[in-house]
């Protein structure tokens, strides 16, 4: 029997139908497969200890310092990564601002406005860029949505979205002021009142939602992100509610699931507004509470420890600023490197020196402590311990802070000097043969004065010097 072209040209298309609905199920597959392994790498709360993270299906312990807040409007922003990094620091904020000299809006200017329609692309190759090496360098990136100080005063003035700056609407239009001369503690702008549970400013808003589109259409591709809505606000719960909601559903969207927190302003970590992130897991997935880095000494362990011992459910608490440097209004230096190890050794799960002059950033001493901390966390398992300064005797105020898995290991940081005795509390002593201690010098990032001992119930244990020393415990 003879097959004719018409009969010809039906197996053929029957056959090219075959091979892309082949390739359509494979693609399908593979885009499948990538989404779960995205699910599983992305930076998310670790299944073994909801206090600690996980990245890449491996706990993780964020620790860091920077020159800067919104890092991507620096230059040589891959060096400083990469030095970050060479010092075991895996962590940097990013709030989107642009309120420093060299600093660009995300949107294009024409003329002599902007247009909030169109985006300006070096800002966003720039932020690409930063994503991009982050990424590349297991630096995990804490973005801030709305940086809250580029809406206030001078920096108001200049900004994109003042009334007076922007072709796309007006301030009768927008309800917006054109000046605001008051510390953002005051929320004189109507900026952060637009969201529909306030004012519901629709023309502002639609802009709003337009910016954090595009802040999603960059970071949402990667899993090593983490999102707090502002920085030291002090405006309604509805704002920061408003805007977690929106980038939870606008990730659930692309089938990516995120952590999101807000950061509010006052010190004390009993004010009633840190309860709006405290109480509501469903809206706030983690805590930061960098706030409470501003308190001193035992006052700055007493007040955290409080808010870890009730926070429920367990969950993250982050702490992306930590302040305290020679000449700055927030501590001294030793303040800064205090809290730094106060906070880690308390069991939170980041720690991350704020930029000059209110913190140390990336500074020489700053380099020795994230060696330092990195080279005892990496000697013992952290992810298993507590903070447990039950354990120690003889202690005064601020002379020594343990985080430990009592009977297996201890680590103890000694701020200033000082000499307090550590309670082994190990159950089954028969099994308990060698103490083993290490010593090490902070500033200078070296082990020193390594001994064993044989066990006993109790050892006393004296820092050498009056300079920064923690020592690792060990029971073998």
């Amino acid at each position: 029997m003879t097959i004719n072209g018409r009969t010809r040209f039906i197996f053929c298309m029957i056959g090219m139908l075959f091979i892309l609905g082949f390739l359509y199920i494979t693609v399908q597959e593979v885009n499948a497969r990538e989404d779960l392994d995205m699910e599983k790498d992305r930076i998310q709360i670790y299944k073994e200890n909801p206090r600690y993270w996980q990245y890449k299906g491996e706990p993780i312990l964020l620790i860091g310092g920077t020159v800067e807040d919104n890092l991507f409007q620096i230059q040589n922003l891959r060096e400083h990564l990469e030095l970050l990094k060479s010092v075991g620091g895996n962590y940097v904020r990013s709030t989107m601002g642009w309120n420093d000299e060299g600093n660009i809006p995300p949107f294009k200017k024409v003329g002599e406005k902007y247009d909030l329609n169109q985006w300006d692309e070096d800002f966003w190759n720039r932020f690409r860029n930063f994503i991009k090496w982050t990424h590349e360098l297991d630096i995990i990136v804490q973005i801030e949505v709305w940086a809250t100080f580029t809406y206030y005063r001078e920096s108001w003035l200049a900004n994109p979205y003042n009334p007076n700056n922007n072709t796309n609407y007006t301030e009768e239009e927008s309800g917006l002021p054109t000046v605001v001369n008051s510390h953002p503690v005051a929320t004189k702008n109507n900026f952060f009142w637009s969201v529909p549970k306030e004012r519901n400013q629709k023309t502002v808003l639609k802009y709003q939602e337009k910016y954090v589109d595009k802040l999603l259409e960059e970071t949402l591709p990667y899993g090593h992100i983490l999102y707090c809505m502002d920085n030291e606000t002090a405006v309604t719960v509805s704002w920061g509610e408003y805007w977690a909601t929106y980038i939870q559903k606008k990730a659930a969207e692309e089938g990516r699931y995120v952590e999101t927190t807000e950061m509010w302003d006052p010190w004390d970590l009993s004010d009633e507004k840190h309860k709006a992130t405290f109480d509501h897991p469903e809206t706030y997935s983690f805590c930061d509470i960098s706030q409470n880095n501003h308190q001193k000494r035992q006052r700055h362990w007493d007040n955290a420890q409080k808010i870890r011992a009730n926070l429920n459910p367990i969950r993250p608490i982050n702490n992306i600023k930590i302040y305290g440097a020679d000449g700055g209004r927030f501590g001294s230096t030793r303040d800064g490197l205090e809290r730094f190890w106060r906070n880690i050794f308390g069991g939170f799960a980041s720690a991350r020196f704020h930029r000059p002059d209110s913190g140390v950033g990336l500074s020489e001493i700053a380099q020795a402590h994230l060696k330092s901390m990195r080279m005892i966390t990496d000697e013992m398992d952290v992810f298993t311990c507590e903070p447990q300064n039950q354990l120690l005797s003889n202690r005064e105020d601020n002379e020594a802070y343990v985080i430990a898995n009592p009977g297996k290991e201890y680590a103890v940081y000694f701020p200033k000097g000082g000499s307090v005795d550590l309670n082994l509390n190990v159950k089954d002593e028969k099994d308990a043969k060698t103490v083993r201690l290490r010593w090490i010098n902070i500033n200078k990032s070296e082990w020193k004065l390594e001994k064993k001992m044989s066990f006993k119930d109790s050892i006393t244990l004296t820092q050498p010097t009056d300079s920064h020393w923690a020592v690792l415990v060990q029971i073998e």
